[in-house]
């Protein structure tokens, strides 16, 4: 007795540059089935996206992703500050108080990066 099995759907992934000749293979044998996918990669510094994003970023919008970056809840934060209130950072983060001087120094050591970021 016969037993009729599908043959499983093969994927094959190449990365990098391919000759022609390879390419040419594969087509004369997968035909349609062939995908070929030429995405060109950039660096997302580069993009317009990243440059309008960048400059439309607040101090206090900087502030909030380096606080999630690092894991810190907003108490923690604080009190790596000196004693800061959940309710003062909050305020920071949202632009409804400002970043002191003095407090984007301590920012700027805790997170090691420039002071400009929180001004």
């Amino acid at each position: 007795m016969q037993v009729h099995v599908k043959t499983p759907h093969i994927k094959i992934n190449i990365e990098g540059s391919v000759s022609k000749k390879l390419l040419r293979v594969l087509k004369e044998d997968y035909g349609d089935k062939l995908i070929v996918e030429d995405d060109e990669w950039v660096l997302v510094t580069e993009t317009e996206w990243y440059k309008k994003t960048k400059a439309s970023m607040k101090p206090g919008d900087h502030l909030r992703a380096y606080r999630l970056s690092r894991g810190l809840k907003q108490p923690q934060l604080g009190k790596a500050l000196g004693g800061i209130s959940k309710q003062n950072i909050s305020d920071m983060e949202n632009g409804r108080r400002p970043i002191g001087k003095e407090v984007a120094k301590k920012l700027a050591e805790i997170f090691k990066t420039s002071v400009e970021k929180f001004l």
